[in-house]
């Protein structure tokens, strides 16, 4: 949805941004689970630290921004969701505490690595990670350790399709109104000037017109307002488990030194586009929240509109940590620090940036796409498509029901755009796009060829 709706009660995140800084304009540069992850990580883009999708393995030469932490002499510590390299849940490097699960994981009853060690759990997953999470500052913040500073990410499952809130708030918000997304209607206004494959993609494994396995009123999958409730009470618990890491911050007394800062890895659309799902560059997919707090450094009702990149995250944590940025492997993104304390930055800031996805063998709705967007305008190539791309004037029309691409008055302006685009991803080696081997070796076989 274009805005969340009123009935959806998130206290914890509106304290944040009360307290701190909320960065309206932050986007992902690959809108995909482990990609993301890893450029929060690494502060790299998808082209240069090649996790491309949420199988792949991280290639070993990979360097966590937490390593550098340590290096200074903090105590770093991961609890939750890394699904980097699919089902492997071993401990990385990195990390000198660790808690996480093996892929996506399972909202109920999940087994948990800790440090080395497999433990199972009865109840809600993002409720033991908290648990997790609160168990570990209590042994970092103990008044004898209190000089040596701490890092600590948590990855909640939550919010992932499929959306399943704990018991305590299953049927939350059941019966409340839902204003339907513009762009969710399957008529002619809608899809005229789109891509094929944006409307036939509705009738696909993550279309409104099939939702998985059959049609809307078809059991057991759900409709789409059961599936949007779902969503918000999910949404809600976790808001709960934030808001129980902060409360455990002024326990310990600890709020007044310790940057803060929440943001999702991807974007997700529901219902916009006939679609319930990311990976696509439309603006409900590469959107994503971003909130930061720092008494003493970050004004409180502090509200950013530059672009802020998740690539940004390991820039910024280092520079506000006094750890200097490294020159090899070199980061993409930019510190957001000096933005957060209401500052100008030495360097003009960006005025675009370039997104990627790679086409995936086992969600195939969506075509490999690259895309260029800057504060105002977005052109969109597709690759592998017998299709149109796409172009949209993001101040005229905000929900992108409208492409542009063939309207003859813009064609310098997408020309302009799509070499910058090509150039950007030239320069970095994106233009050889990696594929990733069947797991059915009967494919390379040339005598089963015909």
């Amino acid at each position: 949805m274009e805005e969340a709706p009123d009935f959806l009660e998130t206290p914890n995140l509106d304290r944040l941004a009360r307290e701190g800084a909320h960065l309206a304009n932050a986007f992902v540069t690959t809108s995909l689970c482990s990609p993301s992850r890893a450029s929060i990580l690494t502060g790299q883009y998808m082209r240069n630290h090649q996790v491309v999708d949420n199988q792949r393995p991280v290639p070993r030469t990979t360097r966590f921004f937490p390593e550098y932490l340590q290096n200074a002499g903090y105590q770093t510590g991961y609890v939750g969701k890394w699904h980097m390299g699919h089902e492997n849940d071993n401990p990385r490097k990195g990390f000198d505490h660790w808690v996480s699960f093996a892929g996506q994981g399972t909202y109920f009853d999940p087994t948990f690595n800790i440090n080395g060690k497999r433990k199972s759990f009865k109840g809600y997953n993002a409720d033991l990670l908290t648990d997790q999470a609160i168990s570990w500052l209590d042994q970092v913040g103990k008044p004898v350790k209190k000089q040596k500073p701490f890092f600590l990410q948590i990855g909640f499952k939550a919010v992932h399709y499929p959306f399943q809130p704990p018991p305590r708030h299953a049927k939350r918000y059941q019966g409340k109104k839902i204003d339907y997304p513009e762009t969710m209607a399957n008529t002619e206004e809608n899809y005229l000037s789109q891509s094929n494959w944006i409307r036939e993609r509705r009738y696909g494994i993550h279309g409104i017109d099939h939702m998985e396995t059959g049609t809307l009123d078809q059991d057991p999958v759900p409709d789409f307002d059961e599936l949007y409730h779902n969503f918000c009470e999910t949404v809600h618990a976790m808001d709960e488990n934030i808001g129980r890491v902060l409360n455990h911050l002024d326990k310990l007394k600890l709020t007044k030194n310790t940057l803060v800062i929440y943001l999702g890895d991807n974007g997700f659309a529901l219902g916009e586009h006939g679609f319930y799902d990311k990976r696509d560059a439309f603006e409900e997919s590469i959107r994503i929240p971003m909130l930061a707090r720092a008494p003493g450094i970050i004004k409180p009702g502090t509200k950013i509109k530059e672009m802020a990149l998740n690539v940004d995250l390991a820039p910024t944590i280092l520079e506000y940590a006094g750890v200097v940025l490294p020159e090899k492997p070199k980061m993409d993104g930019q510190s957001l620090l000096p933005l957060l304390k209401g500052q100008k930055p030495t360097d003009k800031w960006r005025e675009h940036f370039v997104y990627e996805y790679h086409w995936e063998w086992n969600f195939p709705a969506t075509p490999t796409t690259f895309s260029i967007r800057t504060d105002h305008q977005k052109y969109v190539y597709y690759h592998g498509v017998w299709d149109r791309n796409g172009f949209y004037d993001l101040t005229s029309d905000p929900h992108e029901r409208h492409n542009l691409i063939r309207v003859p008055a813009y064609q310098e302006r997408i020309m302009e755009l799509r070499e910058k685009l090509f150039d950007e991803l030239d320069s970095s080696g994106d233009l050889a796009i990696p594929i990733r081997r069947p797991k059915n070796e009967q494919f390379y076989d040339r005598k089963l060829r015909r």
